[in-house]
């Protein structure tokens, strides 16, 4: 099963992944955790391209390029093998923060970002996509108290985070059988608590 967790900045996807991944192990599940952009040599080194502050005069377009660059990269070498092997496959982000983020807080047409993730992806979307929802306000101040990196998307204006999170609303409208919605305002181990239901009932199906 792939599992997908979404969110706008300083919603917790980081932090919560690895516990919720802990639990599956302890149910008795192989798993395995990644994130994107990143997951493998290349992506890692096309991550740092896309995070340094110093690029701030990249151009969108190139922008979704190197994403869909270092996700098909991530799929073809990790996550199709391990999909599989019968393994549960965590991921911190996917195809959906492309649409999000490149499509809804940039003004990138949604039907050609749909294409282009077609490609860079071989058709592998999730079976459930969790969205940790959050006031943007919030979730960048958590960002700048955490001390951790802040990066050349978190340096976007306000307004574009509140698209991206609009955006991901629409997603969730649009998509209701994959999506999910945990309200990451509650406190760490409610989320917690509530990302594992989810998980849990989707399981159950299987």
């Amino acid at each position: 099963m792939f599992i997908t967790l979404e969110g706008p900045e300083g919603s917790g996807k980081s932090s919560q992944l690895p516990i919720l991944a802990d639990w599956l192990r302890e149910q008795g599940y192989n798993v395995y955790t990644t994130r994107e952009p990143g997951g493998t040599l290349i992506s890692d080194q096309i991550r740092t391209i896309l995070h340094d502050l110093e690029n701030t005069a990249m151009h969108p377009r190139t922008e979704i390029l190197l994403y869909l660059a270092s996700r098909s990269q991530h799929v073809e070498e990790v996550i199709r093998p391990l999909l599989e092997k019968d393994t549960i496959v965590l991921c911190d982000r996917y195809a959906d923060s492309t649409l999000a983020y490149q499509g809804y807080g940039h003004g990138v047409d949604i039907p050609t970002l749909k294409k282009l993730l077609d490609f860079s992806t071989g058709g592998l979307y999730p079976d459930l996509t969790i969205l940790l929802d959050l006031n943007v306000e919030i979730g960048l101040e958590r960002r700048k108290q955490s001390g951790g990196e802040w990066n050349r998307l978190d340096a976007y204006a306000l307004a574009f985070h509140k698209r991206v999170r609009e955006g991901y609303l629409t997603l969730v409208a649009d998509e209701p059988q994959r999506w999910r919605i945990v309200d990451a305002a509650q406190s760490f181990d409610d989320v917690q608590k509530a990302l594992r239901e989810v998980i849990r009932a989707e399981l159950s199906k299987n």
